[in-house]
């Protein structure tokens, strides 16, 4: 799944997620540690497109107001 195809919503579940997994760790999962950082990268940008797409999208409308 690549990050356009998540929402916003998915997204920061799976960071909240992976989040909440790391800390609940004792010793440091290696082998399983590069999935997460990929399943959170593209989760990260899923969410900050999203972000940037509203704030592009008010920036536009308090133009249009002013």
């Amino acid at each position: 799944m690549n990050h356009e195809e998540l929402s916003f919503k998915q997204g920061y579940e799976i960071l909240k997620k992976n989040a909440e997994l790391l800390e609940a760790q004792e010793q440091p999962d290696i082998d399983n540690l590069m999935n997460l950082v990929e399943e959170s990268m593209q989760a990260y940008k899923a969410c900050k497109a999203r972000i940037d797409a509203v704030q592009q999208a008010l920036n536009d409308t308090f133009k249009e107001t002013s």
